[in-house]
């Protein structure tokens, strides 16, 4: 089990580098930029085959660990230092996209914060998820419970009896650049107005619009700006990290809830839909 590094034969090519991973019985081949990622996120791309002969290897490292877990994969090399790293699987304008980033360049991108365990609105929230999500949140640091059935509109949602009250669909920066460029974004938020309250969220900060590197940073922020006058009452808000947006998920599902029971219920809203408050004390 070897990680090696070599430089790609293609002079033409943006990405210098080429990297094979030990997964599968032929390995997996990627082209990519730097050969680690040490103060930021290195671009990656699927290499068509790893060349037979003629390369110049740059390092052989022997892995201790290489798994794949959903849309990553997880390298360990036998190494004391640059020895743990990820590469992430996504999709941007239809194409695939990987990014391969180590504990210190996705701490770099996480701010050093501790999120609040309160209820939401002093409810325990029943959090349901819309059946097509795929490695949806678990609101396990939340108190929330989960279930799944399909949704008209959103991935997270909270709901008295089949009608919606609220709903949240998620979106990372790949997933909200390729429905923008791709016309897909307007029927989305067209769905999500027709719900009394619903957002949208991304996994990912503002600023990171403006280091895009297959389409133009204007293009998107522009979409963005447009899609938000179109739809003024679904707001697209930018949370910087996956655990930040479940945590703004988990509190606007949190105070929708309360401001429905309070419209319908006054103070009988602990009674209203099973789930009673919970006092400061």
């Amino acid at each position: 089990m070897e990680f090696v590094i070599a430089r790609n034969p293609d002079e033409t090519s943006s990405l210098p580098f080429l990297l094979r991973l030990p997964l599968g019985p032929r390995g997996v081949a990627l082209k990519a930029r730097d050969t680690w990622p040490r103060t930021s996120k290195v671009y990656c791309h699927r290499a068509d085959e790893w060349p037979a002969d003629g390369l110049e290897v740059v390092e052989r490292v022997p892995v201790r660990s290489c798994v794949r877990r959903g849309a990553a994969i997880d390298l360990v090399l036998a190494r004391s230092r640059e020895n743990r790293s990820q590469f992430v699987f996504a999709r941007a304008r239809g194409r695939e996209v990987i990014f391969w980033q180590s504990a210190r360049t996705t701490k770099q991108a996480r701010p050093a914060v501790a999120l609040p365990t309160r209820r939401a609105a002093g409810y325990v929230l029943d959090i349901v998820v819309d059946s097509h999500e795929r490695y949806a949140w678990t609101f396990r640091r939340q108190q929330a419970t989960t279930r799944r059935r399909a949704l008209p509109a959103g991935d997270y949602a909270v709901m008295d009896g089949d009608t919606i009250l609220a709903t949240v669909e998620r979106k990372s920066l790949a997933d909200l650049v390729s429905t923008l460029t791709t016309g897909k974004l307007r029927y989305v938020l067209a769905d999500l107005a027709v719900v009394p309250r619903a957002a949208l969220v991304v996994e990912d900060r503002w600023s990171s619009v403006f280091k895009l590197e297959r389409v133009r940073p204007s293009i998107v922020a522009d979409g963005l700006a447009e899609m938000q006058v179109r739809f003024p009452t679904v707001p697209i808000v930018f949370c910087e990290t996956r655990a930040l947006a479940e945590e703004w998920t988990y509190r606007f599902l949190g105070a929708a809830l309360a401001h429905r029971v309070e419209e319908t219920h006054g103070d009988a809203r602990a009674a209203a839909l099973d789930t009673p408050p919970l006092s400061d004390a």
